[in-house]
């Protein structure tokens, strides 16, 4: 049989790869992949206005996410261990990881948790607080802050290696598409038109997807582990057969294939890069879509086992039980008394 020119010969000692592999391709599937996947669930909207001195604490939200978008004025972000971001009119802010933190004007002043002020509704997820005195002719600050569930889907694990600040500044070098959306906004903001705050929400969806488009196009901030593999062609087409069909019963032999390696070095080095060997990988990403069923889309635990393939609703709770460490009903009571 004639060589294939396309690839090149593989030994124990060189692991190799399709000459014909774009790696620009791979990683424009696999963004596609995430955002598609992506889901902002509960999300409820505040547009804010301060006066000359502020102070707001925010809880911190496990499996949610902060968002923040500065119209007018400045303000001091604070995270729990003392970081403090300046931000100015035009940035926006993604936290990933709902950590707790304070928004304010100067350092030294009164913190007033944000739950404490009185919210004034402007539609459907959307409110107001309003505190800005009646004497002062103009607002300190007006900003839009959302608070939602931040679900990437079979790309979860790419969220833990989200920092815990995304900040977009205004002069977009690391945005550039961006910035169009943003003066929209403060545009929106700022001029108090009709289903304003309608077209706020949607635009701070399509702002925060596009914060994590723009990171993982950046590198990742060169992140380890899974963002490691999206970007090694020796492993990219594997995780992407993962993500696009999950329940699919996978064998370390088909998802070598998919990377045209052998079986043993499609294993060891998924081992090396993600930190887990490639079954227990499919099976954790199995049982993410499983509990996102039972929570978010509230199928009975047995129709779960039998989409996953599984043969008996016992066989399903004793693997979602060893990788979640709770048992299916469990997991849907707890997320049913947090919401």
């Amino acid at each position: 049989m004639t060589p294939n020119p396309n690839f090149l010969i593989e030994t124990p000692e060189v692991v190799t790869t399709m000459a014909t592999t774009d790696p620009i391709a791979l990683s424009s599937d696999l963004i596609s992949e995430m955002l598609t996947g992506m889901r902002l669930r509960g999300v409820q909207y505040r547009r804010i206005q301060t006066g000359s001195s502020f102070g707001f604490s925010f809880e911190a939200r496990p499996n949610h996410a902060h968002f923040y978008f500065l119209a007018v004025g400045s303000a001091l972000l604070r995270t729990e261990d003392g970081t403090l971001y300046e931000l100015s009119a035009g940035n926006a802010v993604l936290m990933p990881h709902g950590t707790a933190h304070q928004l304010l004007s100067g350092l030294d002043l009164a913190i007033q948790d944000i739950s404490s002020f009185e919210v004034a509704s402007l539609g459907d997820a959307v409110g107001a607080i309003d505190i800005c005195p009646s004497q002062q002719e103009t607002p300190g600050a007006i900003l839009f802050h959302g608070c939602m569930e931040f679900d990437l889907g079979g790309m979860q694990g790419l969220s833990r290696l989200m920092p815990d600040v995304m900040m977009v500044d205004a002069t977009g070098q690391r945005y550039p598409d961006l910035v169009s959306i943003l003066t929209a906004m403060k545009r929106e903001i700022c001029s108090g038109r009709v289903g304003f705050a309608g077209v706020l929400a949607r635009l701070a969806d399509v702002v925060a997807t596009m914060v994590v488009r723009g990171w993982v196009e950046c590198g990742c901030d060169n992140a380890a582990g899974l963002v490691a593999a999206l970007r090694d062609p020796r492993l990219a087409m594997g995780i992407l057969a993962l993500h696009r069909d999950p329940t699919h019963n996978w064998s370390v032999g088909e998802l070598a294939a998919k990377c045209h390696i052998s079986r043993s070095v499609f294993a060891e080095r998924f081992q090396a890069t993600i930190g887990t060997p490639p079954l227990r990988y499919a099976t954790e990403l199995r049982m993410q879509l499983a509990g996102q069923w039972l929570t978010q889309d509230r199928l009975h635990i047995e129709d779960v086992a039998l989409r996953l393939g599984y043969h008996s609703q016992a066989a399903f709770s004793r693997a979602y039980k060893r990788v979640t460490g709770q048992p299916p009903g469990a997991s849907r009571k707890k997320h049913r008394l947090a919401s």
